[in-house]
């Protein structure tokens, strides 16, 4: 157990793990659960725990400078806290604040910029040494960002995802759209339903860069883009790999080789490689035997808190269409106009007779 010198007050929970970070070099590891604690991990030579501190409000992101001398915590409230690593039982300070709740969040390659995504459809670029001083907005998307991801070979461009199911390739610096996809749009099999949502939940690349895979939220589809910076496309679609079951996280390897964690007790973990241009189910891994066999046993856990659930679908923003709506309106007002005048009408033709008859 670590010690906690923050004085947030500590709270009562499922100690679910809601966010998770490893640093760069793979020696650090962070997390914070629903208890509002962040909990600091070493790796190498062995695990152990260098401190437990507390947040101010439940976290949603985390994500370590690629220095790895501080820990940026982003929460529901929209503020981003800086936690140092070097000091590790020092507390946060917060470093930015946003209007909307954040989603994701990740550090740029140079350690020079913060990238932001908020429910309100925008993507921030800040300076991470003065973040008051913000670079650009990224603008575009018609529903929240719901995840970012810049591609390891090329640093200056930025993949996001969002709930209005596209996945869009920036040029963060100066905020320039490069490209967009619409992944409803690429997949023949899936419903032209207007209505329903689809959520981009994950995007990830191959450690060259020039692979890049999206899952979708509550989808056994992955759909695969080939990245070419020579290409005048640059972002292309690839392939899709339609799966026994919807996949709850993804990550390549060093070797360009699919790790898909499954929504399935039967299947855990399916390795996937490319072979002539096609993505293929590996079964021969004895590295991918020795990982399930060590994940089985804590898969009900797992399961708890990574299964696919529509994480997502309350924060859709509903439509308002406000000309039929006042169309409806005016038709309704011109109705009741028309039968207040018959009414009317109808009143003063009987007064008339009821007099011609007295008369």
């Amino acid at each position: 157990d670590g010690n906690s010198n923050n004085g947030s007050t500590e709270e009562t929970g499922s100690d679910e793990v809601l966010a998770i970070a490893v640093s760069s070099s793979g020696k650090l590891v962070a997390l914070t659960d629903d208890t509002k604690r962040l909990v600091l991990f070493e790796c190498e030579p062995s695990w152990r725990c260098i401190s437990t501190r507390w947040v101010v409000r439940r976290c949603v992101s985390l994500v370590f400078s690629q220095a790895e001398d501080e820990l940026l915590v982003a929460d529901k409230s929209g503020d981003v806290y800086s936690f140092s690593v070097v000091e590790p039982q020092a507390e946060g300070e917060l470093k930015m604040g946003h209007l909307s709740m954040l989603l994701s969040m990740v550090v740029s390659p140079d350690d020079k910029f913060i990238i932001t995504a908020d429910r309100d459809e925008k993507i921030r670029v800040s300076h991470r040494r003065s973040p008051y001083n913000i670079q650009s907005f990224c603008l575009g998307h018609r529903q929240f960002v719901s995840t970012l991801h810049i591609p390891p070979s090329h640093p200056h461009w930025l993949l996001s995802g969002s709930g209005d199911g596209t996945m869009k390739l920036w040029e963060f610096e100066s905020g320039r759209r490069l490209q967009s996809w619409d992944l409803s749009q690429l997949d023949e099999s899936q419903s032209s339903d207007p209505d329903k949502n689809t959520a981009v939940v994950r995007i990830i690349s191959s450690s060259d860069g020039c692979h890049v895979a999206v899952l979708c939220e509550g989808e056994s589809t992955v759909h695969f883009f080939h990245l070419d910076q020579d290409n005048e496309q640059r972002l292309v679609p690839h392939s899709r790999l339609h799966l026994a079951h919807c996949p709850l996280d993804a990550t390549f390897d060093p070797e360009g080789q699919l790790w898909v964690l499954l929504d399935s007790s039967d299947a855990l973990l399916k390795i996937h490689t490319l072979r002539q241009n096609s993505w293929q189910c590996r079964t021969d891994s004895i590295e991918l035997s020795r990982v399930s066999e060590a994940l089985r046993p804590h898969w009900n856990t797992a399961q708890e808190s990574t299964r696919t659930s529509r994480r997502f679908e309350h924060l859709y923003k509903m439509g308002y269409d406000n000309v039929s709506v006042y169309l409806q309106k005016k038709q309704q007002r011109l109705e009741e106009q028309q039968q207040k005048r018959v009414k009317a009408q109808t009143s003063n033709r009987n007064k008339r007779l009821k007099k011609d008859a007295s008369a």
